[in-house]
């Protein structure tokens, strides 16, 4: 199945041989025993730093991104696929990619994208277009999860499973819902919409059994950007953290817009440190994350009083929030950076801090990483 592009039904839609199955198992998966799962804590690099560096995904987490109508998720989502790998891990890396109730347009886009890159050899892609039937965006997701679970779990490969968009996904359920005259529940959703979607997304994880794994980032379009509507509220609720871009970064020109200071991977302190990234992490992303919230603080005090009304230091921190902006988040969607060259941005940036400002990393990784002048 892999380097194959498939229906939401899993049937073949690149002119290629249909698939002879090994095995023919239900879509609908088993959950994992909670006693069988292992502790996700190894660190997945997706070369993007404000993922790596400040918001880490690790193997087996389930880490959603929340994106608004007309921002670029999509090419978020294939830059992504195209760079993410387990470092020091001898076991094979799969991507399986669901695009759910897409326009024609993004799905040229994906697939003419991974053939580009060459990404197409590890991908398993499942394409639903908007003008499919809604019954077939309830199975598409299924479908992939299935396809995935065999590759970790058979064939004990580390599995990247990115589902887009999971608001259409829910829009199909709460049409079919009605159909069946079901009790509504929020905004017309079905009740057990939190449910449905739990049975889905629990399905990533690792088991003590086996070496293979999957790691889910859904992608959703938040309705008028509010985090609180069902779809992201529920979603927040069953994964581990989320990714949220911004409409104010992207009219700025930082691509990908990712709102850091809202942004959260609650499973990055288990993936980070030495034997996994570097001894300096867990400090720098500490201090990053306190320096740029002091600095977006600076940079509104000085619209409301003018810059003359800032101490020194306060003017260096609204200095440093710019610059943060413009050289650590904003990185393209085809630069790939390691976690050292990250890492080592960071530090770069907080050079433009006095150092005694850097109150949350430890005296001894300080002195060894702080940049010599």
């Amino acid at each position: 199945m892999l380097g194959r592009v498939f229906s939401g039904m899993g049937e073949p839609i690149d002119g290629g041989a249909r698939i002879i199955p090994e095995a023919t198992p239900d879509i609908n998966g088993t959950p994992i025993n909670p006693a069988a799962r292992d502790y996700p804590d190894e660190f997945i690099q997706t070369g993007i730093s404000t993922i790596d560096g400040l918001n880490t995904l690790v193997r087996g987490q389930k880490l959603p991104i929340f994106s608004g109508s007309g921002l670029p998720h999509a090419d978020l989502a294939a830059q992504i696929a195209r760079q993410a790998r387990v470092r020091e891990s001898d076991a094979g890396f799969a991507v399986v990619f669901a695009a759910i109730g897409i326009t024609f347009e993004e799905a040229d886009f994906f697939i003419s994208d991974f053939k580009k890159t060459g990404a197409i050899d590890r991908t398993v892609l499942f394409i639903n277009l908007a003008s499919d039937p809604a019954i077939e965006r309830i199975s598409t997701p299924r479908m992939a999860l299935t396809a995935a679970e065999y590759l970790a779990f058979t064939r004990n490969m580390h599995v990247l499973v990115i589902m887009t968009d999971i608001t259409n996904y829910a829009e199909a359920l709460r049409e079919v819902s009605a159909a069946r005259k079901e009790v509504p529940g929020r905004r017309g959703y079905p009740g057990y919409l939190y449910t449905d979607l739990a049975t889905m997304y629990e399905r990533a994880g690792r088991k003590v059994t086996g070496s293979g794994s999957i790691t889910m980032i859904p992608i959703l379009t938040m309705p008028e950007d509010d985090k609180t509507h069902p779809i992201p509220d529920l979603t927040g609720y069953i994964t581990e953290g989320q990714i949220i871009l911004s409409r104010d970064l992207y009219r700025k020109g930082c691509l990908p817009p990712i709102d850091v200071l809202p942004s959260l991977s609650r499973l990055k302190d288990k993936g980070i440190g030495p034997g996994r990234t570097r001894e300096d992490h867990a400090g720098t992303m500490n201090q990053l994350f306190s320096s740029y919230a002091r600095g977006k603080e600076a940079k509104e005090l000085m619209v409301v009083l003018g810059e003359a009304a800032l101490t020194p230091l306060d003017r260096l921190y609204a200095r440093f929030a710019d610059e943060f902006e413009r050289r650590y988040v904003h990185q393209g969607f085809y630069e790939n950076r390691s976690i050292e060259q990250t890492l080592d941005l960071g530090w770069e940036l907080l050079s433009i801090l006095p150092k005694s400002e850097m109150k949350r990393i430890k005296p001894d990784i300080l002195e060894k990483y702080w940049p010599k002048k």
